[in-house]
């Protein structure tokens, strides 16, 4: 028998003696391909899709961790602003593309848990299409009111609204949207008859309650906090657990007695659904890692935004309860898409 054909068997039968044993090397296991492939990662730049033009607190955020991951990874991380169809065109672009961990996605609230039930026809299922790999950050929404109207608290508002059905105003950012639904949220908790008032963006809502066109405006803390500041508007309410640093003199809703009102903008970074559980692992111990640091703690304190980190898992629970939330708010309410 020729040395090489015996020298090819005596190979095989040690390969299949090793693998007895457990000593083939791991690079020959599928599992362990994976996390090979996940220990190179990222060897090129990785695109950050934002479902909203620069500048505002989504843009904010989405820049401030991208630049942070991008320290972290040795990579450049370049944000790709996708604004339109209320978010639905970033979602799109982020649930169609490869599923290698070079592509993530900001995902504010309402493009997964509010969106999906105003909008039968999405290009994309906001369960089925991402994997979420943490929270960022949180801003709650505050109940505002005109300095005319005689109301300074949730208890007052909540008489006047029952002594006058339908005839005290609220402006939005719009309907469908969270500004929208908050308002909704409170009329269903209170038993009361607000008249909405949709605007086209929260600029012109809230220029409509300091001219005194609507009594009330539900919008983020970062869009009303510096008018409650200058004194142009009474703030009656916060709609998160504790009071806000921007604002410490105003209780929050459950402190006055809705003991279930709560509402806020959070914003998230998933990735398409297939990306390999390895990546998503160290996208999200960076995350976590980031938001702990001061830096990125101040900078969104100061523009009214919460630094938040999550598990994978505990991501897609809020996703999941915020989904059932709002989507019985929108039924309740009846609320369109303008």
């Amino acid at each position: 028998m020729p040395s090489s054909a015996f020298g090819n068997r005596l190979a095989a039968r040690l390969v299949r003696a090793f693998a007895v044993a457990g000593l083939i090397a791991a690079p020959f296991l599928p599992g362990a391909l994976g996390s090979a492939q996940a220990d190179a990662w990222p060897s090129k730049p990785i695109r950050l899709i934002v479902p909203f033009p620069p500048g505002g607190a989504a843009d904010a955020v989405g820049r401030l961790y991208a630049e942070k991951l991008s320290e972290a990874f040795k990579q450049p991380v370049v944000v790709d602003n996708k604004p339109g169809a209320g978010t639905a065109i970033a979602a799109e672009a982020a649930a169609k593309a490869a599923p290698d961990g070079y592509t993530l996605s900001l995902a504010p609230a309402g493009q997964l848990t509010v969106l999906p039930h105003l909008n039968k026809k999405l290009p994309y299922d906001p369960v089925k299409d991402f994997a979420p790999v943490s929270l960022l950050a949180s801003v709650p929404y505050v109940i505002g009111a005109s300095a005319s109207l005689p109301a300074a608290n949730v208890k007052e508002l909540v008489v006047r609204a029952k002594a006058q059905p339908g005839k005290i105003t609220y402006s939005s950012c719009g309907n469908g949207t969270i500004c929208h639904l908050a308002g909704e949220l409170f009329k269903s908790q209170t038993g009361t008859d607000l008249l909405h008032v949709p605007y086209k963006g929260s600029a012109p809502a809230v220029t409509a309650l300091l001219g005194g066109e609507v009594d009330l405006a539900f919008d983020t803390l970062t869009v009303l906090a510096p008018q409650v500041k200058a004194g142009k508007i009474k703030a009656l309410a916060i709609s998160s657990r504790e009071r806000s640093p921007l604002l410490p003199n105003v209780p929050t809703a459950i402190e006055q007695g809705l003991g279930h009102y709560e509402a806020a903008s959070w914003f998230g970074l998933v990735v398409p659904a297939a990306t390999p559980k390895d990546v998503v692992k160290r996208l999200n111990a960076e995350l976590v890692r980031i938001a702990r640091l001061p830096e990125v703690q101040e900078k969104l304190a100061a523009q009214g935004l919460d630094t938040l980190s999550s598990s994978p898992e505990k991501f897609a629970e809020l996703i999941r309860e915020d989904y059932s939330k709002w989507g019985k708010v929108v039924q309740a309410s009846g609320a369109k898409l303008d």
